[in-house]
């Protein structure tokens, strides 16, 4: 045979084994069976998420990837997760640390809301448990009453430290009696201001554990607003200033007739220590219908010196004064406005004002009648006389005093 041609022949069934030789090897192992790995879906533990529903602290579960598996709306509200991952850095670092070492944690954490405090514990060998508690409002309050115990320690020892240097003259002076006689009215002067401080701190003592709306009385404002203004007779007639009632009769609210009497008396005595002698207070009740309730507007006006505009937002803070010497002079505290703010929060309503320096100003009380709340009415059907004709529903000007 030519040696050429078997040569051809010889490569060309070199090459056919070749592929019959690959082509079986790719067969045997496409017949091989693919690894597998044994993947296990972490999972909550039964009744946990139930558990979470109902405890009034954000609850996250997180498995072992740091994925969120159950989570509570609190906790997204607080911003603690967003998606199906924590968002606060500080507490995600925290879980990691708590999975390596098996030991839970307790920290306080500042977020852009406030202050929480989180509680991070191991609920298996893969799962962490996250509780976490807003603090925030407990810390206000926490704030408040040390600025109130720091404030009212000063108030006091203003008056006592008076008094008592007021006694050492009184006996230095003892063979003095127009000095003694003199030490001894401006002793009555400060004994009084300080029993009307304590007396302030106990109202508002008082009215802070006290919620009108657990056990209301119906109450007839025309006999708050008299009493208030009554009660301050004496007072305007002393300072020339005179006190009127207006506005609309037979209007009622369900709340705390002593708790409303004190808000307006305030309101009625903050207008007379700022205003000069011969200017005019006004008193006065409006009703004001809605679709959800009536609301009952009580206003007491002055004429006097105003308010500017960069002290407006502060008059309602506790021991603040607009101003200090001419409020000491007439014995002011600062807690007044404050305590008709609370009233006024706790029955539901709120407390605004208007003010120009050299125009006066004008305080507004508004609180829900809620009279449909009460026992015997039919709801939807308030006891109120707003309805009532307007020669029947509007006061003649009582001129209290002139």
């Amino acid at each position: 045979m030519n040696p050429i041609g078997v040569g051809i022949v010889a490569i060309v069934v070199g090459i056919g084994i070749g592929v019959l030789l690959a082509w079986a090897a790719l067969r045997n192992r496409q017949a091989e069976p693919a690894p597998t790995f044994d993947v296990t879906e972490p999972v909550v533990p039964t009744g946990v998420a139930e558990v979470l529903a109902v405890l009034p602290s954000a609850g996250v579960v997180i498995g072992p990837h740091d994925e969120v598996l159950e989570t509570t709306a609190t906790a997204r509200t607080l911003g603690l997760v967003r998606g199906s991952r924590i968002a606060v850095a500080e507490l995600l670092q925290l879980v990691r640390i708590v999975r390596r070492d098996g030991e839970g944690r307790i920290v306080d954490l500042q977020i852009d809301r406030g202050v929480l405090t989180a509680r991070v514990e191991p609920l298996d060998e893969s799962l962490i448990l996250v509780l976490a508690d807003d603090q925030t409002a407990a810390q206000r309050i926490e704030e408040t009453r040390r600025d109130f115990v720091a404030n009212i320690s000063h108030e006091l020892k203003t008056p006592i430290g008076a008094m008592a240097l007021l006694a050492e003259a009184v006996e230095d002076a003892a063979e003095d009696p127009p000095a003694v006689r003199k030490f001894a009215s401006r002793m009555g002067i400060e004994a009084a201001r300080l029993t009307d401080l304590v007396s302030q701190i106990i109202e508002l003592s008082r009215l802070q554990s006290d919620d009108p709306l657990v056990d209301p009385e119906i109450v007839d404002m025309d006999e708050v607003l008299s009493e208030a203004v009554d009660r301050r007779r004496l007072d305007a007639e002393r300072n020339r200033i005179t006190l009127t009632v207006a506005g609309v009769v037979g209007t009622q609210v369900l709340g705390n007739a002593r708790q409303l009497g004190v808000a307006v008396g305030n309101l009625v005595e903050n207008a007379m220590a700022y205003s000069d002698p011969d200017a005019r207070v006004v008193v006065a009740a409006h009703v004001q219908a809605r679709s959800d309730d009536d609301y009952v507007e009580i206003t007491v006006s002055d004429n006097g010196i105003g308010i500017p505009a960069a002290e407006v937002d502060r008059i309602f803070e506790r021991f603040y004064r607009v101003d200090y010497a001419r409020s000491r002079a007439n014995g002011g505290n600062g807690l007044g406005l404050a305590i008709v703010k609370h009233i006024a929060a706790i029955h539901g309503g709120d407390v605004s004002v208007w003010s120009q320096p050299g125009q006066g100003s004008t305080f507004t009380i508004k609180i829900p009648a809620h009279l449909h709340e009460a026992p015997g009415t039919p709801h939807g059907h308030p006891a109120s006389n707003s309805q009532r004709p307007p020669d029947q529903a509007t006061f003649e000007h009582q001129e209290i005093s002139q």
